[in-house]
């Protein structure tokens, strides 16, 4: 059959997309990016924030619509909306055949090929969907993929993400991710170093390490200090050029973690912390460790272990309670901070968290003033320390050509991620000679908003 996938939110759910998308091609069946010609259609989900479900219904929906009027006979559900609401989603559309959670990513194949019509007159088949036990809750999913499950990249191909743990055992009042993903579990650093050589040799260059907090990698299963040990191993894979490390904790960010990634040529000088606020109050409320003062000085013992490093963060601003002082608090922690790449989200208040019983009491409104001042702000400091790069020998990977002008290469700088941060754009080159993943040197030039415009040195200057 031919299976049309569709997958929504974080790279962490891309990864399980990947998986599903492996699973089938192994069973034999074909995939398809264009959906009308689908025998099957699945659209993999996220539910973090009201936006993001509101996304995936309307996802839903629109493939609902397309079955009904296409080739399509059957329309399968997975991922954190169907874990969260797999009862609701059956019963108020229709249209979907299979709901699978965030634990059955193995039950794809199952899924899709129930589409064998049943003979004249027999029984339709039962959908598939997991039910809680009698007189219990669902099971929390206990699933984690490893080197040896199949996955198909729909990454570029020359970078991938590898996620080396799954779920979560923090209980941030925000954020229901625990009930969705189940405990934190790291896989074997056997495992991740396997599937980082298999990568390396379909031609990756860059692994973007992901899980909801990389730093905790290898402390479920008592193996302190695996994440250095990792990072290190990591290094020596032939063929991979870049490792970055992406959703960090501010309490698991050790000196050993620290001192690898200062150490190691490959592994990217990039932090991704996301610190959600600064108010002490507020988070004490959202029940985060740590406060402004903390959070500086973490910062601050990053910068000097690791010199050069970028550092990303994630805000959340109108948590429930938060007063127009503990906001100015968090502005002026930004500013003091200057962080290299941010992103500001507005509190949505989600059925199923802890901050759930607090009042939403801040209006939408204010919610969107605030974080509009946040991003101002955070571009006057992004536009002060660009000007200030001119001039500067940088290393850029490429991305591809810039979808604006074929004369134009796009790009990134080791303290770039793909997708979530500023790009660079490489002027005066030669689109023909430039692969994705290949490397260019240059120099900075200027700016455009958040991004970069690099020249390319010619070939004699660039030993």
């Amino acid at each position: 059959m031919r299976i049309g996938f569709v997958s929504l939110g974080c790279p962490k759910n891309l990864v399980d997309s990947e998986v599903m998308i492996g699973l089938v091609k192994q069973a034999g069946h074909d995939i398809t990016s264009d959906a009308s010609s689908a025998d099957v259609l699945v659209v993999n989900t996220c539910a973090f924030i009201d936006s993001a479900k509101q996304e995936s219904v309307d996802t839903i929906l629109e493939l609902a619509e397309l079955k009904k009027s296409g080739r399509c006979r059957r329309l399968v559900v997975t991922g954190c909306l169907a874990e969260r609401y797999r009862g609701e989603l059956q019963q108020q559309i229709g249209d979907i055949d299979a709901v699978l959670g965030t634990g059955q990513v193995p039950d794809i194949v199952q899924a899709v090929t129930a589409l064998v019509p049943a003979p004249a007159g027999a029984a339709v088949p039962m959908r598939l969907f997991r039910t809680p036990p009698a007189g219990g809750a669902a099971p929390l999913p206990d699933y984690l993929y490893d080197a040896d499950t199949p996955r198909t990249l729909v990454t570029p191909k020359h970078y991938a993400y590898i996620k080396v743990a799954e779920g979560c055992d923090y209980a941030c009042a925000f954020c229901i991710i625990p009930t969705l993903r189940g405990h934190y579990r790291s896989r074997t650093p056997q495992s991740v170093l396997a599937e980082a050589r298999h990568l390396a040799d379909q031609g990756v260059r860059e692994l973007l390490l992901i899980s909801q907090d990389t730093t905790y990698f290898g402390v479920d299963r008592g193996e302190r200090g695996a994440l250095a040990r990792l990072l290190r191993d990591l290094n020596r894979v032939d063929g991979i050029e870049w490792i970055r490390l992406l959703y960090l904790y501010p309490t698991t960010i050790t000196d050993d973690m620290l001192g690898a990634m200062a150490e190691s040529d490959k592994v990217c000088k990039y932090i991704d912390l996301p610190l959600q606020h600064a108010a002490p109050a507020v988070l004490r409320r959202m029940k985060r460790p740590g406060t402004g003062t903390t959070y500086r000085r973490l910062l601050e013992r990053v910068r000097v272990r690791v010199p050069g490093v970028a550092l990303r963060t994630t805000l959340i601003v109108g948590f429930p309670g938060e007063t127009a002082d503990e906001f100015a608090t968090l502005a002026s922690f930004v500013q003091d901070v200057g962080f290299d790449h941010l992103g500001v989200f507005t509190y949505s208040h989600e059925e199923g968290t802890g901050a759930y019983a607090l009042a939403d009491t801040v209006p939408p409104r204010v919610k969107r003033q605030r974080r509009a001042a946040l991003m101002s702000a955070q571009k006057r400091l992004v536009r002060r320390a660009q000007r200030a790069r001119v001039g500067e020998r940088v290393r850029v990977m490429i991305d591809g050509p810039s979808p604006e002008h074929g004369l134009v290469l796009r790009g990134r700088l080791s303290t770039q991620a793909p997708d979530i941060d500023s790009c660079v754009y490489l002027t005066d080159a030669d689109p023909e000679a430039s692969v994705p993943g290949s490397f260019a040197n240059g120099t900075i030039v200027g700016s455009r908003e958040y991004d970069l415009v690099v020249r390319p040195l010619p070939a004699a200057d660039c030993e």
